[in-house]
């Protein structure tokens, strides 16, 4: 199974330990899925845990050795598509990795915006809860 963890989903998992996007994240690191990403989710990663509200709680550690995994050990999907469809374009970047990589789902926490498309393309769109209930089938 391939999924594409979106960034809020990735920064929550080193918040937060025990929370369903935790669990992903762990579940992703022991093997149990295909991870998707592109260089510009890693850029995306590196520019917003540098906000003071991120700074607080994440150490640039985690954010280096989650960044340094992701891209050794998930399948990167540059060059993206140009993808014009969620409510907010800085997350189409998102659906066209899913289009590059095939992806079973797109994880989000993101209600008003990803969410609400439910799927692009053959890839559902679904909360971190819904998935660990996947995963857990």
């Amino acid at each position: 199974m391939r999924l594409i963890l979106d960034t809020n989903i990735l920064l929550s998992a080193l918040m937060v330990r025990g929370t369903p996007p935790d669990y992903l994240y762990e579940a992703w690191r022991q093997g149990r899925f295909e991870l998707a990403s592109t260089e510009r989710q890693l850029e995306e990663l590196n520019r917003v845990s540098r906000r003071p509200f991120f700074q607080d709680r994440l150490k640039p550690s985690e954010i280096g050795r989650m960044v340094n995994d992701i891209r050794r050990l998930a399948i990167m999907c540059d060059p993206l598509p140009r993808v014009e469809l969620s409510p907010d374009p800085d997350d189409d970047y998102l659906l066209a990795t899913a289009e590059v990589a095939s992806a079973h789902y797109l994880v989000t926490g993101d209600k008003s915006d990803l969410l609400v498309l439910e799927s692009y393309i053959s890839t559902r769109i679904i909360t971190a809860r819904n998935m660990v209930q996947r995963l857990e089938k």
